[in-house]
């Protein structure tokens, strides 16, 4: 999308900096939400418990900076233990251009730091892809008849599953008696796709 371009667009030109400063790698156990706690240790690059958890805390600084850089609503990005990480894509598209390039421009180095790419979110795990799955067969039956059943390279919002493509959509949209009737029979598989695309959930997945 256009916005998360311009993160992508100002984030290039630090890339010969990133190679320096970036922290890779993860710890083993479950997905990491950095604390408050231990962001001053890692906002200077230093590591006390491993290069998974300096990662982990260098992207709460980064978020934090995000956040105090006008998008309040931001979450932490969740770092996997696989190395993955996924962020809060829908906070970075609700926002103004003009905000995103105010906060890129005031967070680049701590977003170096972290090797965090904000506008890439890694392909839909398996878990989220089941549930997908699931609501497409249930949907295709009642009422959206071209709902395609997503895969790992799917597009997708993290807290808002894989929503809809213009193709799938049917004439009227949201008020279309097709898709009250998908709603109405499949809420509950609509429900649990997106809770299998919150970032909690999406943390457990390697």
């Amino acid at each position: 999308m256009a916005k998360h371009n311009l993160w992508f667009a100002v984030a290039a030109a630090a890339a010969s900096a990133a190679m320096l400063a970036a922290c890779g790698g993860s710890s083993g156990g479950g997905a990491t939400v950095p604390s408050l706690a231990a962001s001053g240790a890692a906002a200077t690059g230093s590591s006390n418990g491993g290069a998974g958890q300096s990662r982990a805390v260098a992207l709460h600084a980064a978020a934090s900076c995000i956040r105090q850089h006008g998008i309040p609503t931001y979450q932490d990005p969740v770092l996997t233990p696989g190395g993955q990480v996924y962020t809060d894509s829908r906070s970075f598209d609700n926002a103004t251009s003009a905000v995103m390039a105010a906060a890129m421009s005031a967070c680049q180095t701590l977003i170096v730091r972290a090797d965090f790419h904000p506008d890439a979110e890694p392909p839909a795990p398996p878990q989220l892809v089941e549930a997908g799955v699931k609501s497409a067969e249930c949907a295709r039956l009642h009422g959206l008849p071209n709902m395609t059943d997503p895969t790992s390279q799917t597009s997708y919002t993290p807290g808002h599953g894989f929503g809809l493509t213009a193709s799938e959509v049917p004439a009227g949209g949201k008020a279309s008696p097709g898709f009250q009737e998908a709603r109405r029979m499949c809420g509950r598989l609509f429900d649990a796709e997106i809770r299998a695309s919150t970032l909690g959930s999406l943390g457990h997945d390697g």
